[in-house]
């Protein structure tokens, strides 16, 4: 299973460079149906979308629809277990409340986090967490 950050989720969706090398391992999960996106994505998409953070190539609820419908993707809801855990995450986790969610979704499920950010990367290897990689 993989777990798409709100920005992995952006750059799938759109069709951006910077996840190509990444494309192989998503779509052999998709095809298990295994790509999981955390409904705080949902918000946090809003949320940019509406502050004009981020552009998107149509309307943010067609948008989301198309993604939801996808084969192979899940909407996570945010479970007691998962709140609670992000806000027990071990070390020094950052204070973003998406990025700790998406996060522990990630470690609740077992699964693997896709994601770009930088803050969160230091933190799996710390061993937290586990992320996906290009090998």
């Amino acid at each position: 299973m993989i777990i798409l950050d709100t920005h992995s989720l952006i750059w799938l969706m759109e069709g951006d460079k910077k996840i190509k090398p990444y494309l192989p391992k998503i779509k052999n999960a998709q095809k298990k149906g295994g790509i999981i996106i955390s409904n705080i994505s949902i918000w946090e998409l809003a949320m940019l979308e509406s502050r004009g953070r981020i552009s998107l190539n149509t309307d943010i609820k067609k948008w989301v629809n198309t993604c939801l419908n996808l084969q192979g993707i899940k909407l996570q809801e945010i479970t007691p277990e998962i709140a609670i855990d992000s806000c027990n995450l071990p070390d020094n986790f950052h204070g973003d409340p998406a990025d700790r969610i998406i996060s522990s979704s990630a470690r609740i499920l077992n699964a693997k986090l896709l994601t770009f950010d930088k803050e969160i990367l230091k933190y799996a290897k710390k061993g937290h967490l586990k992320v996906v990689s290009t090998d």
